[in-house]
């Protein structure tokens, strides 16, 4: 393969787009906006067509979908649906097809990450009432809104992306329910696994016996508490202080003084007014050594004015991948004066951290243990979209706004999919209604939209465009066929789904769909075979990352409430990629003959 210095410039970007998407050292926002920039300055994009791809139909629906799933969401029409669906006293495996098969239909018309989102605080409360780890069933419950996006056109970006390719490439997309034959065969296939074989695939916890006498509990927090003055720790050696802590089953880290840690052999040292503790513990017994020893959240002290007299609660949030604090730490978002909110504790997949939990940066899927007032709990977790890890006020929702709601969204895909409606259109008149009616506040409008998402797909496209229009995409999809060469094009069209799978399991499903669709297109081509099974086969491949917890948002989402390591995943997970495969493979040529 010869390339010329623009196929290579663009081919470089790409990489260097793909391994920084990896090492995760940068958002992938940023990440993809950077090289947009550089592939302009290098002459590889035109100039005149950079900012192209945020005004690309794609962008555009992926945004209004996100407004339409909040809408959907806070009218109360998810709950009214899960309340009627679950129930407490099921066995594991019919709980998890239940709910399973719920996210799975949630997804299939608003966006996977807002189903997951309703539905775990479901699932954990279905957890604590049936005294089981929630462990148990948050992966599966992941997986399925994962796989029930497959079903439609706006139910994963990938299914959006290749649409809008197709309509670039053959001249007409994908319209809503092309892609349900083979999407609906691969949820169903894959929700029956999961709920009958595949959840006894997931690692039971050590503590699986201890947890399912209390299967809320979830790992031990890195927490900080401050000696006070009335403090009974006042003035005892280090050593007593450790002795306290080991009675209450609360390990001592550090203790910190005026910013420096002061030595662990020291246990001669007293402690003095201020002296900070960095500890591990659960919730109830850090709460229970603060009360009995008199200690105080660090920072509280300085607000005693401006919460006295309020009822102040405790509570479990999980950090939303790409909200507005992932990444940023309690100090630099300056909690306590913006939200009357103290970071108590960060629980992290049960990795021990030695820096002080207001300096620590909070990432996606850390559970938080967060003390506040009462009344404003609503605000913050509107605010910063964390998820509250408990199901808060279902009995409040109005059922009226729920079947307007729901009645409004399905009226808009009736249209689109007869096609009386452009579906941009159909969405946007959605969210119009939404907010005229009040389902979506005019305050929380913009919020909804998920804008990292938005600008990496608005960077990505034009540099796509570059590598089809530069030849490099031809020149990658001739050495596949002749890589494969003597292989029937079925067999072509499964060696691409599975490398577009295992792309997907370690970058952003938008990014591996922007990036394997042209190249599926140049490989039908080179073998004379119709592109849309090919293209069906990047789209379904594209959205199936099961293998690890940062192949898809989902997934990283619940690692810590189901306090999964990072290798669980794939016992599940891979599992169900061959199964998507089998079903998928077959599927596909059946619907989209080669």
């Amino acid at each position: 393969m010869k390339f010329t210095p623009e196929q290579l410039t663009i081919l470089g970007l790409l990489a260097a787009v793909l391994v920084m998407l990896v090492w995760g050292r940068w958002r992938y926002d940023i990440v993809a906006f950077g090289a947009l920039v550089a592939a302009v300055v290098l002459g590889a994009v035109p100039g005149d067509n950079a900012f192209e791809g945020f005004g690309h139909p794609a962008t555009v629906i992926i945004a209004l979908v996100l407004v339409v799933s909040h809408g959907l969401a806070s009218s109360g029409a998810v709950a009214l649906l899960a309340r009627t669906v679950l129930s407490a006293d099921s066995s594991v495996p019919v709980h998890i097809a239940k709910i399973s098969g719920l996210g799975a239909l949630l997804s299939s018309f608003m966006n996977n990450v807002g189903a997951l989102a309703l539905l775990m605080p479901v699932d954990i409360e279905a957890a604590r009432k049936a005294g089981r780890p929630p462990g148990w069933t948050l992966m599966p419950l992941s997986f399925a809104t994962i796989l029930g996006g497959l079903v439609t056109l706006i139910g994963t970006p990938p299914n959006i992306i290749i649409s809008t390719f197709r309509e670039r490439s053959l001249g007409a997309p994908f319209h809503m329910f092309d892609y349900a034959p083979v999407g609906f065969a691969c949820a169903i296939a894959g929700v029956l696994f999961i709920a009958t074989i595949g959840w006894r695939l997931i690692p039971r916890a050590k503590d699986d016996q201890a947890a399912s006498k209390d299967p809320y509990k979830l790992d031990d927090y890195i927490a900080e508490l401050s000696i006070s003055e009335n403090s009974s720790l006042d003035g005892k050696p280090m050593a007593e202080v450790e002795k306290a802590c080991n009675q209450a089953e609360i390990t001592l880290l550090n203790i910190i003084r005026d910013q420096q840690r002061l030595p662990n052999a020291a246990g001669w040292i007293k402690m003095q007014p201020s002296d900070v503790l960095l500890m591990e513990a659960a919730a109830d017994k850090l709460d229970d050594f603060a009360n009995e020893y008199g200690l105080a959240y660090v920072e509280k002290d300085r607000h005693k004015a401006e919460i006295e007299g309020a009822e102040l609660e405790l509570i479990e949030v999980v950090v939303r991948p790409g909200s507005a604090i992932d990444g940023r730490s309690s100090a630099s978002l300056n909690l306590v004066d913006r939200f009357g909110v103290w970071l108590v504790g960060i629980s992290r997949q049960g990795r021990r951290m030695q820096t002080r939990v207001r300096r620590t940066a909070l990432l996606g899927g850390d559970v938080l243990l967060l003390l506040m007032p009462k009344e404003r709990a609503a605000q913050f977790v509107e605010t910063t979209g964390v998820l509250p890890l408990r199901e808060r006020g279902l009995e409040f929702q109005d059922r009226s706004r729920a079947l307007l709601a729901g009645g409004i969204f399905a009226a808009a895909i009736i249209l689109s999919s007869v096609g009386a409606l452009y579906l941009p259109i159909a969405l946007a008149i959605v969210s119009l209604a939404y907010v005229l009616v009040g389902i979506v506040p005019l305050r929380q409008l913009y919020e909804t939209i998920e804008w990292p998402v938005v600008v990496l797909i608005g960077s990505l496209i034009p540099i796509g465009a570059a590598l089809e229009s530069s030849g490099a995409t031809a020149i990658l999809a001739k050495g596949l066929v002749d890589i494969s060469t003597g292989l029937p094009a079925w067999a072509v069209l499964t060696i691409i789904m599975a490398l577009t799978m295992t792309l997907s399991d370690v970058l952003n499903n938008t990014a591996t769909a922007l990036v394997a669709a042209p190249i599926a297109v140049d490989v039908a081509g080179k073998l004379g075979a119709n592109p849309d099974p090919f293209l069906m086969a990047v789209a379904v491949a594209a959205s199936c990352a099961f293998l690890t917890p940062i192949g898809h948002k989902n997934n990283t989402l619940i690692m810590g409430p189901g306090s999964y390591s990072f290798g669980d995943y794939w016992r599940l997970g891979l599992p169900l990629e061959i199964l998507v495969v089998a079903v998928g493979v077959p599927m596909i040529l059946i619907f989209w003959p080669l």
